[in-house]
């Protein structure tokens, strides 16, 4: 029975919108709690679509955030294949779509991002596909199964990744990227060079400084891709990874403060006191890092949703993580911890050999310093370090400096270096 007649609306039925709901209940909102979802499908994990799904190797259930009957039990109203129109600020009113409408007291978006599309000549045609819900994932899994020649547009982690999988499911596969190196913008040359040395030992062929004019096609089929320099790529399949954008229409209608995403003080509380943002949307105050950052991956999901909940239930934590993703792709699995903007940082120091033997993926670890201080690291096939490395990564964004030499030389234990 609910001891209070409060409304709790959660506008995105995602990672961040499920696990808000959670821990409402968990921290003992007796109210009403609404969670909405465009998509028919119960809320899900982006990760295994582009990896241990889209690979085969789990099932679709699997990316669940929880089962279906966990709603009910739990007394969260699911609203599933419901798009939220409209947010009277004033009067705390969602207006949703088919119909209805519905009052707030307190009100969560979590709409995440959408996909960026290309538009050129031919990006209907039956073959072109993107990778961002849990259908696409379907389609684009039964192409890589069907066998044949893949071209990926994008090398970032949804381009690669992909790619991988595709190489996997024995397909030939070609990457094109406008960049000189695969994910240089997030991971500078030096590893980003890892990422390409990878990818050729496992057979993908990489063009760089390519520009995609048309996607070529016949009976509406795509067979090839026109490059600007008048190259043509046969084509069974195109796996388009260009990005995603904030899904921030919703709230700019309202009214709301945006600037690449939804804007959030370190309590996820946006420019009306009443409504917060979570996940890939938000653009939050980082008090850890000084400064407003937007987070496109999963641990900002899975905990800033939680965050973010107890925000509305008046808890006065700042939510200040360290910036957190991985990666799977062939047999290099890495983990990230940190933020470094393109170009804000001095050197990578590695510790161990990036370099690929043979088809052998690499051992390493790599650090992002500035003046001496880590203000990121990876660990890539090593394992029980990331404690370790988002230490050092406070450490540095505090402005401690560590010894470099000590910091590659794999005999120093990390948790030596800050004594």
């Amino acid at each position: 029975m609910r001891m209070t007649d409060d409304v709790y609306v959660i506008i995105g039925a995602s990672l961040a919108g499920a696990k808000a709901a959670e821990t409402l209940r968990e921290e003992g909102f007796t109210g009403r709690v609404v969670l909405i979802g465009e998509e028919s499908e119960l809320p899900y994990e982006r990760p295994p679509l582009s990896k241990g799904y889209l690979l085969g190797h789990d099932p679709r259930e699997s990316a669940r955030v929880h089962e279906a009957d966990w709603y009910a039990e739990h007394d969260v109203e699911l609203r599933l294949g419901t798009v939220a129109t409209g947010i009277d600020v004033a009067r705390r009113l969602v207006t949703l779509h088919p119909s209805d409408s519905i009052h707030y007291e307190k009100l969560l978006l979590a709409t995440g991002s959408r996909v960026r599309t290309l538009t050129i000549p031919g990006s209907d045609l039956t073959g072109v596909h993107y990778l961002r819900t849990l259908d696409q994932a379907d389609a684009l899994l039964a192409g890589l199964r069907s066998g044949g020649r893949v071209v990926v547009i994008g090398a970032g982690w949804i381009g690669l990744e992909t790619a991988a999988a595709a190489r996997h499911h024995g397909c030939s596969v070609t990457v094109l990227e406008m960049d000189s190196l695969p994910l240089r913008r997030v991971l500078g040359d030096e590893v980003a060079a890892v990422y390409r040395d990878l990818h050729v030992a496992n057979g993908v062929d990489f063009r760089f400084g390519a520009r995609v004019s048309e996607f070529q096609g016949e009976d509406e089929d795509v067979t090839g891709v026109l490059l600007a320099d008048g190259t043509v790529l046969p084509a069974d399949l195109i796996a388009v990874g260009v990005g995603i954008r904030p899904a921030v229409e919703l709230a700019e209608s309202a009214g709301l403060e945006i600037d690449n995403g939804i804007v959030t003080d370190a309590a996820l509380r946006t420019s009306d006191e009443h409504i917060w943002a979570c996940g890939d949307v938000a653009s939050s105050f980082n008090p850890l890092l000084n400064s407003r950052i937007r987070v496109e991956h999963w641990a900002n999901a899975l905990n800033g949703g939680p965050a973010a909940a107890r925000s509305m239930l008046g808890r006065t934590e700042q939510y200040a993580p360290v910036p957190y993703f991985f990666s799977d792709q062939y047999d290099l699995s890495i983990e990230y911890a940190g933020w470094v903007t393109p170009g804000g940082y001095d050197a990578v120091i590695f510790r161990g050999d990036p370099t690929m033997s043979g088809e052998a993926a690499p051992e390493f670890l790599a650090f992002w310093v500035a003046g001496g201080r880590v203000l990121a690291g990876l660990n890539a096939n090593v394992w029980e370090v990331t404690e370790q490395i988002e230490d050092l990564v406070r450490a540095g964004v505090a402005g401690r400096s560590v010894d470099l030499g000590a910091l590659a030389d794999p005999a120093v234990r990390l948790d030596q270096l800050l004594d």
